[in-house]
């Protein structure tokens, strides 16, 4: 690329505007991602993990510390590593690594993208499938395997409905998932709070919770009693923090959310994934371990095998069906599209709906075998370790190479087709990763900590030898050149379009407003509150109980009617000033 202006802007003109750091107009403020990570990790998968927390044996004051301590460290990795390089650059980590390391290391990243966010996809549908099938009758699949036909034909058909919305329908789920996020919230909440008198009752006698103190009694000898399904002594608390904070390893050490957070205007706005840690990882993986055990003592049934739908069942009735198909079906969907898009990338000959279409295939048939979603935990660690290197080698370049005095980018400035230290470090990295694993030196969790910090040194050392203490003084003029014409070129564009979103004000959309907010938000707390606190004995507790699933059902309709309704005219509003905008 030459250093002539009218040549740059050629250029950049013709670039997708995802090989380009987000222009500054097109930048969010912090409650934009306040509620996109309270909508991502509010999912299906908490009623997976919350229960293997029991299974596994984790004490009370473990998980209560423990969790604090772990999501705190994730909100702490996302502020401290990922949002920094996102901001500094305003680029996705999958730019960034193509500029830093050519084509081979993109394409290799990508696969693994392909692979691991296809496992995620497929467990997200069997979960959906698995309160499906109470409607049809169909056994549950206690083994690893689909042991009866009929759940086979029901994954397939669920898995069909994903693939078809994330290929042809994603922005329509994408709006729908956005108003997801506080209604999940209640309902995780909810589910536990109107399982507690039911085990109350089995521990102390009384329905009713006294203080804090009975609370922990209930909890610590019915839920996390730091014994195994097995019967000996589980999990303790370094291994509860290994996993809260190894559970997004791939999205903050990993630097896959420099996709989301290149948007954010400041720095501090990384902390705003604590609505997702906190509540996400924290409050629903704990109020979904006291539904599992509850769940699992009334039907008498191993919480090993327990399914997620007949968790949500006994927890929330009706409205039990609704947060497990709508939390699996818009997490599924969301890490389909992610794994198409990876596809594509690898796959640029094919169209990216036909390479969601090819991915979708193969996450069909995986959703048909349950043990995919039950082993979510080493499948979060081990996805995490894997990506972890590439996240190393990216912090290296970013943060040290200028502070050694080294070049940035010199495999690209050399014209280089390979970019061999950033290959052998992740190869090598692996191999230091998985041997600590299998020689079991320390806990799995904690497997991502020393495994970064190898591929920052190896990368270091690696790129020197290769170049990266040279200077490209042509080359990095050329660079200086063309990021000042993107900030031209991305001026020019703020002037031609709208810059603030218009707030719908309209009497009627604050009305609408108001009705999902009171009945479908502000109800099912009052009736989850009313089980919990005003049970006096167990005839009143299961009265109590049925006017919760009863009245909740129609709560939840109510709140996606009026909430999408909202949405949409709030849409249609922006479009119709958009466009007055743009005649006057």
């Amino acid at each position: 690329m030459t250093s002539s202006t009218p040549d740059v802007d050629r250029h950049i003109a013709g670039m997708n505007k995802e090989q380009l750091p987000v222009p500054r107009h097109k930048l969010h403020k912090w409650p934009h991602f306040a509620g996109l990570y309270a909508a991502e990790h509010v999912a299906a998968t908490e009623f997976v993990i919350g229960a293997t927390f029991v299974a596994l044996g984790a004490g009370i004051w473990d998980i209560l510390i423990g969790l604090l301590i772990g999501n705190a460290l994730a909100v702490l990795s996302f502020w401290l590593i990922t949002t920094p390089i996102a901001i500094e650059t305003r680029l996705s980590l999958f730019t960034y690594l193509h500029r830093i390391a050519g084509d081979s290391m993109a394409s290799l990243y990508n696969w693994a993208n392909v692979i691991i966010f296809s496992v995620i996809s497929a467990a997200m549908i069997t979960v959906s499938a698995t309160a499906v099938r109470i409607l049809f009758d169909i056994p549950p699949q206690a083994q690893p395997y689909p042991t009866d036909p009929a759940f086979i034909v029901l994954a397939l058909a669920v898995a069909g409905i994903v693939v078809l919305v994330a290929v042809y329908g994603f922005n329509a789920l994408t709006e729908f998932a956005s108003i997801c996020a506080p209604w999940l919230m209640v309902m995780f909440t909810a589910g536990g709070m109107v399982l507690l008198p039911e085990l109350a009752e089995s521990v102390t006698g009384a329905t009713t919770l006294g203080d804090f103190s009975t609370f922990i009694d209930v909890a610590g000898s019915t839920v996390f009693t730091g014994v195994n399904a097995q019967g000996e002594s589980g999990i303790g608390i370094w291994e509860v923090i290994g996993f809260a904070w190894a559970a997004n390893t791939f999205s903050h050490f990993g630097l896959i959310d420099m996709a989301l957070l290149r948007y954010a205007k400041k720095k501090r706005y990384g902390l705003t994934t604590s609505t997702g840690m906190m509540f996400g990882h924290y409050v629903a993986w704990i109020s979904a371990g006291l539904m599992g055990a509850a769940t699992a003592a009334v039907t008498q049934t191993s919480i090993e095998v327990l399914e997620p739908g007949e968790v949500a069942w006994h927890a929330l009735g009706a409205s039990g069906f609704v947060i497990v198909v709508v939390a699996g079906w818009t997490t599924a969907n969301s890490n389909l599209y992610r794994a198409g898009l990876a596809a594509q990338a690898v796959l640029p000959r094919i169209s990216r709906n036909k390479a969601t279409l090819l991915v979708g295939l193969c996450v069909a048939v995986i959703s048909c075998f349950p043990f995919v979603y039950r082993s979510m935990l080493p499948l979060l660690t081990y996805a995490g370790l894997l990506l972890v290197p590439v996240g190393g080698i990216i912090f290296a370049e970013h943060h040290l190479f200028p502070r050694l005095g080294f070049s940035r980018n010199c495999a690209r400035y050399k014209g280089l087709a390979h970019n061999v230290p950033a290959l052998a470090t992740w190869a090598l990295s692996l191999v230091f990763g998985f041997s600590l694993d299998a020689l079991d030196l320390i806990p799995f969790y904690y497997l991502f900590v020393p495994t970064w910090c190898l591929s920052i040194a190896l990368y270091t050392l690696l790129a020197k030898r290769y170049g990266a203490a040279e200077r490209y003084p042509e080359a990095e003029e050329t660079e200086r050149v063309f990021q000042e014409r993107v900030q031209v070129f991305h001026a020019e564009q703020a002037e031609e379009e709208t810059q603030e979103p218009v707030k719908d004000t309209s009497v009627l959309s604050k009305v609408i407003k108001a009705i999902w907010m009171v009945v479908g938000l502000l109800v099912p707390c009052v009736l989850a509150w009313r089980v919990l606190f005003y049970s006096p004995d167990l005839a009143s507790y299961y009265l109590n109980r049925e006017w919760f699933y009863d009245i909740t059902i129609w709560c939840t309709l109510i709140y996606f009617v009026f909430a999408y309704w909202g949405l949409k005219r709030a849409k249609a509003s922006y479009q119709t000033r958009k466009a007055h905008t743009a005649l006057t």
